[in-house]
């Protein structure tokens, strides 16, 4: 759906930073995206959600390339079917979905609030009707399961829209988070092994394209008309939540856990990001 998004916004007449962890298919990416657009105003940088680390070098890099940024897609997703780990020791999902893309937003914001119509899209799921935020335990130590890890960052993806949208009032920017649908990606499918190939084959008849999955975000952070923010969009429309995921209390003390989070395992990055 990243690179879907990608030629769309080509198309738009957008200049495109191609954020991949990986340099090799991040490059295979970029000349498809070439290919596909007919456009060459995109460039890749490489940056991996799995670790703070990466995350704050990108950022660094990205502050002394642009002096603003119109609008950032939150499009990383990872689904693991045995618990992982990030490099910081976060459980994957939560650590990938949602700590990593906190992070991003963060260190990004200034220079999101220069844009005129700064727009944070945040990709989501109906999965997160599943999800509860397991404060007790929220890195799966115990009892780990992939519904309970997956629905568990999605619920968390909408979470932070809406705190950021609290936070982010008096100020132009507008986030919105989208369920994209069942789409036909590689998601769920361990590039090492290949498990769940088969699955996904029988199954793809069934899926939208990644056009179509990436079609609401486009717009989201695209449409000059849009007056919307703090919201959840599928296809376009307003949809329906979970009761949780309304929820501005738990949207709060989700936000303040996630700064802990980073503030344990890198105060000095902590730090940056609490004074950009």
């Amino acid at each position: 759906m990243g690179l879907a998004a990608t030629v769309e916004l080509l198309k738009k007449d957008y200049y495109v930073v191609m954020l991949c962890r990986s340099e090799q298919r991040g490059e295979e990416a970029l000349k498809k995206a070439k290919e596909q657009s007919n456009r060459d105003h995109v460039e890749l940088m490489l940056c991996d959600l799995c670790s703070l680390h990466s995350i704050r070098q990108f950022a660094e890099a990205f502050y002394e390339r642009f002096s603003k940024l119109d609008a950032l897609i939150n499009n990383a997703g990872i689904v693991t079917t045995k618990r992982t780990t990030t490099s910081d020791g976060f459980e994957s999902m939560i650590g990938i979905n949602h700590l990593g893309h906190f992070l991003l937003t963060n260190l990004l914001l200034e220079k999101i609030k220069r844009s005129e119509q700064g727009r944070i899209v945040t990709i989501s799921s109906g999965a997160h009707k599943a999800g509860k935020i397991h404060f007790d335990d929220p890195h799966l130590k115990n009892n780990f399961s992939v519904i309970k890890g997956y629905g568990q960052s999605k619920l968390s993806n909408i979470l932070f829209t809406i705190q950021l949208d609290e936070l982010l009032q008096d100020t132009s920017i507008q986030a919105n988070s989208v369920h994209p649908g069942a789409v036909s990606t590689s998601l769920g499918i361990n590039r090492d092994t290949g498990f769940g190939k088969t699955i996904h084959s029988v199954l793809r008849p069934f899926f939208q394209t990644p056009e179509q999955g990436a079609d609401t975000a486009v717009y989201l952070a695209t449409f000059p008309e849009l007056e919307v923010s703090g919201e959840y969009f599928y296809k376009r429309k307003i949809a329906e939540r979970s009761k949780l995921a309304q929820d501005k209390t738990l949207a709060e003390n989700l936000w303040e856990w996630s700064e802990r989070e980073i503030a344990l395992k890198d105060k000095k990055l902590f730090q940056k990001l609490k004074n950009s």
